[in-house]
Order: C-alpha cells, then sequence, then structure tokens
C-alpha cells in the first residue's frame, strides 16, 4: 500500500470534489495513475504492444515472400526479384525490368556480350540485364544467389544497381 502525505490526500480530495461538477470524463484523466504509482502507463503497453506485433508481423510478411513459389521461366523471376526488391527497398516496376531484360538479352538467361568494351576488356556483360562481374559483385543483394548469371540475382542487383545510378530501373531506357 502507498503512504499519501497529508497534502496529497487534501489534493485528491479536492480534485474529486471538483469531478462532480465536471462529468465523468474529467474523472477518467484525474484518476488515471501516474508513472510514480504505475509501472509503465497503459498508453506506452500499447503502443510498446503495437510496435512489437507490427515488427513481428513485417518478418512474416518477408518470410513468407521469400518462401513463395515462383514460375522457373521470365515471369516467375521478375516476380521474385520484385518481390525481394520491395523487401530492400529497391525502386522499380514490372515493365521497367521486362523492356530492360527484352532489349539487354531478350529473355535469355545465358546471354553474354563478347565484343563490346568490357568484353574486351576480359570482363563480359551476362545474363538478363547483361551485368559484368565487378558490378555484381558490387550490388549484390543478400537473399539471391551470388552467382552472376542466376536470373533473380542478376535482375535484383541489375535493379540496385540502376536505382543508385539513375533513381530505377523504370528509368533506364538505354544500356546503362
Amino acid at each position: 500500500m502507498i503512504a499519501l502525505s497529508q497534502t496529497s490526500l487534501r489534493f485528491r480530495k479536492t480534485s474529486f470534489s471538483g469531478i462532480a461538477a465536471a462529468g465523468a470524463v474529467a474523472a477518467a484523466l484525474t484518476l488515471v495513475p501516474s508513472t510514480a504509482h504505475a509501472a509503465e502507463p497503459a498508453a506506452a503497453k500499447t503502443t510498446k504492444a503495437a510496435t512489437s506485433t507490427k515488427a513481428a508481423t513485417s518478418t512474416k510478411a518477408a518470410q513468407a515472400a521469400t518462401a513463395k513459389s515462383y514460375p522457373d521461366n521470365l515471369d516467375g523471376w521478375i516476380r521474385q526479384s520484385l518481390d525481394i526488391m520491395k523487401a530492400k527497398g529497391i525502386p522499380g516496376s514490372y515493365d521497367g525490368l521486362h523492356r530492360n531484360i527484352m532489349r539487354e538479352s531478350s529473355g535469355n538467361p545465358n546471354a553474354q556480350n563478347n565484343w563490346d568494351v568490357n568484353a574486351v576488356a576480359g570482363t563480359p556483360s551476362k545474363g538478363l540485364l547483361q551485368v559484368i562481374q565487378p558490378t555484381f559483385a558490387a550490388y549484390h543483394v543478400s537473399g539471391t544467389a551470388n552467382d552472376l548469371t542466376d536470373p533473380v540475382a542478376n535482375i535484383t542487383a541489375a535493379a540496385n544497381y540502376a536505382a543508385d545510378k539513375y533513381g530505377s530501373i523504370d528509368n533506364v531506357d538505354s544500356a546503362y
């Protein structure tokens, strides 16, 4: 039991008298325990619980996206990449990815450029979005294969690079 001083008792008695005139809403506000009388205000408990629930839901959503099944074709690779991009905060759209893939490799995940300046220097661009190995290494996105020719890893790394350099893969309309 908490011991109250005479001043505190007088204050509470006065407060309670004033409440009768002010109504039930004032009573609810006046009778809420202070942080000195309660370990944690009810509002803080509710906020913490909501934050904890939100974090758990976000983690579950990310795990669900990873566990999702995708077809082993261009549409599936793009959709899987988009889910990873969304989870990692990398901008881009299906249309932007598809347009650039068709221009760069015609949708062939094994495409390799053996004639441009990078190829002449010994670092040919490869995969759906024609990425060179140093760029792939610098922009590889965790959660994807560490393999330049893996379709999902190639798309996601290229989108990450394009986001850094151009704001989004959607802003790329030619070789990048």
